[in-house]
């Protein structure tokens, strides 16, 4: 289902991702690098790929300049031609990936897509032609790997002098009144990976928040990349052990040097000994041994997340909208609700009051 148009200087052709051919893919990657952009797995072509295995709505534009491609631009298309970034609500890198030096007009590339708008909510950094239409710019913490795990754990305890040390406290804690505790750091097991999605949807429901493992594609999606063997975009699930049973567990998505935290839960039966805490610290030396250079914690405010990190990257949510009947649909259903979050998000007392209501609805439900 190829499709033709025209940009200024550029053919474009729209394709499902499973007609993007081999050097299709070996360009996007070599385009990636050539931009100095970190390897961040949810940019890889892979990722597109498997979305596109889940949702058929899934879309690449590919940018060419005397029939070689120069620029890539996945989405998703739905109703009234509204858009999304590809895995948009999962993925949390997204924009598109283009030859240096190549300059994009949005409106310009939507109409040519058939797009009559282009939500994001992790628009990476540096992506000029859909940076003027950010609503709002988050913080996505990153703990640096590169220098090896003894050398974050030394700036860590710089800054947080306890922080390693409860740790550790706790997994001797654990070991001592559970059992042996094992760590696996990219392991196959499908009864830990069950139980990881059985946890996370417990919080959701518990917080009063979106299940995303009740929709189907998102399970889905998580057993494609599981599968992956892909080295620059493949799932990784470690799982932290107690007595032969998992008790925490963590399935992110990894490049050669870049691993995307994803979705972490643990049994709160074991709340006590902190097992999320112990398995993050376990996750973060195996990564590094393991050659990641960097751990992205995703945007979204946690406290173990500022524990962690040693700086920030910016993303941004927002989105672009034509004035077309499908611009204005995606206007009133979705930027006045966007626009609430942003006020309370804003407001720390506020999303404080919020996040209590959330729990307590969530408490309510689940009775």
């Amino acid at each position: 289902m190829t499709q033709e148009a025209e940009l200024p200087g550029k053919r474009v052709l729209v394709l499902r991702p499973d007609e993007l051919s081999p050097n299709d893919r070996k360009m996007w990657r070599e385009i990636r690098t050539e931009s100095g952009a970190p390897a961040n797995p949810f940019l890889d072509p892979a990722f597109t790929m498997a979305v596109g295995r889940v949702r058929p709505g899934a879309r690449v534009a590919v940018l060419q300049d005397y029939g070689s491609p120069v620029g890539f631009f996945p989405y998703e298309r739905g109703r009234l031609g509204r858009g999304r970034a590809v895995g948009l609500g999962v993925s949390d890198s997204q924009g598109a990936v283009l030859r240096p030096g190549i300059r994009l007009e949005a409106p310009r590339l939507l109409r040519v897509c058939g797009l009559s708008s282009w939500e994001f909510d992790n628009l990476e950094a540096g992506q000029e032609a859909f940076a003027p239409y950010a609503a709002e710019e988050l913080a996505s913490p990153v703990v640096d790997l590169g220098e090896g795990f003894e050398r974050y754990a030394e700036r860590l305890r710089a800054r947080s002098a306890g922080f390693l040390r409860q740790a550790l406290a706790k997994e001797r804690r654990l070991a001592r009144q559970v059992g042996e505790v094992r760590f696996g750091y990219d392991v196959r097991d499908p009864g830990a990976l069950r139980a990881l999605m059985e946890w996370k949807s417990a919080q959701y429901r518990r917080t009063g928040r979106r299940d995303r493992f009740a929709q189907e594609w998102i399970t889905r999606l998580v057993g494609l990349l599981g599968e992956s063997e892909e080295p620059e975009c493949r799932g990784v699930l470690s799982v932290l052990y107690a007595a032969g049973r998992p008790v925490a567990a963590h399935f992110g998505l990894r490049s050669r040097t870049v691993l995307s935290w994803w979705f972490p839960a643990y049994d709160r039966a074991y709340a006590k000994y902190s097992p999320g805490l112990v398995l993050q610290v376990r996750l973060l030396r195996a990564a590094a041994a393991d050659g990641i250079e960097a751990v992205d914690l995703g945007s979204g405010p946690a406290r173990y997340k500022e524990s962690l990190k040693t700086r920030d990257l910016r993303v941004y949510e927002g989105a672009v909208v034509r004035p077309v009947p499908g611009g204005a649909a995606h206007w009133l259903g979705r930027e006045p609700a966007r626009a609430t979050r942003r006020f309370v998000r804003n407001r720390p007392r506020l999303a404080g009051a919020a996040a209590r209501a959330l729990e307590e609805m969530g408490r309510l439900r689940d009775r």
